[in-house]
């Protein structure tokens, strides 16, 4: 899945906070929920309209970022 498919950001959801696409959830819940230890199991029963493949999307895409970030310094 690319981005566009995993979020969206428009004004008139949420007022702009990045959410799943399709949805109103924002892709902050996520990390907040693997903050503190939650399971992704429990994100998504207690957001069903987000689908397994944009959690995990979102996930890998965050990973990356960051080991792009670490390995470009």
């Amino acid at each position: 899945m690319n981005v566009h498919e995993i979020v969206v950001i428009n004004p008139e959801i949420m007022h702009g906070t990045p959410c799943f696409a399709g949805t109103r959830v924002p892709v902050q819940t996520l990390f907040d929920y693997v903050a503190e230890g939650d399971t992704l199991d429990a994100f998504l029963t207690d957001f069903p309209s987000v689908k397994r493949e944009q959690a995990t999307g979102l996930l890998a895409l965050a990973q990356e970022r960051l080991l792009e970030s670490i390995s470009s310094r």
